[in-house]
């Protein structure tokens, strides 16, 4: 860590993490809107884009938290920075569905690619599970599931691209579904200005995440928090905040698949993190380096997939509150993990 930082004192912390949060927060309602714009001009559509683009360009803080983490022999802050951020962008699917007033947003923003990209989630996500249990064999200090993880992620990828040009399943479209069509006035704008405008605004992002989770550094030193509390409740949320952003901004845009990809699209690139995390931990498998109170974010992390999967099948129209059944499990899920993991520390 930079000296500079390092010797920050509490409140210039806290000040620092102010100020990185507004920029995220500005970078990141624009890079939704540009995202979208690419999703129509490249034709990729809002939930490739949303899973690859604004996916990776919102998690470019997070996988530096994880792989320096990972490098400085703090494998529980690597670990539980990953998987509390999987959770907590899930959790961020709520707010995004309380700003939406017409009805549930995963009713509204139901399509073939949102289900294979959950699916992909819960596969990778097993994987990391697998890799906590299994026999603890390293080839170069890599447990053989990290290469399994990226394999499994970009044939996901390929299925979900796929799946957009020759789709054998529709969800039905009813009077407050948002189908995904191109806007004409992205068609007119200029890719290369859009391209350039996504890798400086995915880069100050980055950046931004980059201090904040120094300042967050900081704050839990001084308060005294261990690694799996700041990892999962610190660092995860404050590297997440870009999610949250862009979520909410696609939702007040319109782009309700945009906005539902994005999360779970992140996500599953998430998972990666745990990968490259591995890879840059040299004292053998990463996956029995945590304890079980990180695992249980894993375990945690597949219940709240399954059960927006569950809610996006279902398609409730309209739940208490403007919000459906799979957001409240989803927030009693988090809450639930969150106390636990309180009371262990």
């Amino acid at each position: 860590m930079n000296p500079a930082l390092s010797d920050l004192t509490l409140e210039w912390a806290w000040l620092l993490f102010a100020v990185c949060t507004a920029v995220i927060a500005t970078a990141g309602t624009q890079l939704a809107g540009i995202v979208d714009d690419l999703a129509d001009r490249t034709g990729l559509g809002e939930a490739i884009a949303g899973a690859v683009l604004l996916g990776m360009a919102t998690s470019l803080s997070g996988i530096v938290v994880s792989v320096s983490a990972a490098l400085a022999d703090r494998p529980t802050l690597a670990m539980s920075n990953a998987l509390g951020g999987i959770a907590v962008q899930t959790l961020f699917l709520t707010v995004a569905d309380l700003t939406y007033r017409r009805a549930n947003l995963e009713h509204a923003a139901a399509s073939l690619g949102n289900l294979i990209q959950g699916g992909l989630l819960l596969c990778l996500l097993a994987l990391v599970m697998v890799g906590r249990f299994a026999p603890e064999w390293t080839l170069w200090q890599v447990h053989p599931i990290t290469p399994l993880l990226l394999l499994g992620y970009l044939f996901g990828l390929r299925l979900a691209g796929r799946s957009r040009d020759n789709p054998m399943w529709r969800p039905a479209q009813t009077r407050e579904t948002q189908p995904d069509v191109p806007d004409p006035r992205a068609m007119r704008r200029s890719p290369l200005r859009l391209w350039t405008r996504f890798a400086l605004l995915a880069a100050l992002i980055g950046i931004s995440g980059w201090l904040l989770e120094r300042s967050a550094s900081v704050i839990a030193v001084e308060t005294g928090l261990g690694h799996s509390v700041v990892g999962t409740l610190m660092t995860a949320v404050v590297t997440s905040l870009p999610e949250l952003v862009t979520t909410v901004a696609a939702v007040r845009r319109g782009a309700l698949t945009l906005a539902v990809a994005g999360i779970i699209g992140g996500n599953a690139f998430d998972t990666l993190f745990v990968a490259a995390a591995d890879i840059a931990y040299r004292n053998g498998s990463i996956y029995h380096a945590i304890p079980d109170t990180v695992s249980l974010w894993v375990a945690l992390s597949l219940l709240m997939t399954a059960i927006l999967l569950v809610g996006m099948l279902h398609r409730q129209r309209q739940g208490p509150a403007h919000i459906g059944f799979e957001s409240v499990g989803i927030i009693g899920c988090y809450l639930t993990g969150a106390l636990v993991l309180l009371m262990a520390s």
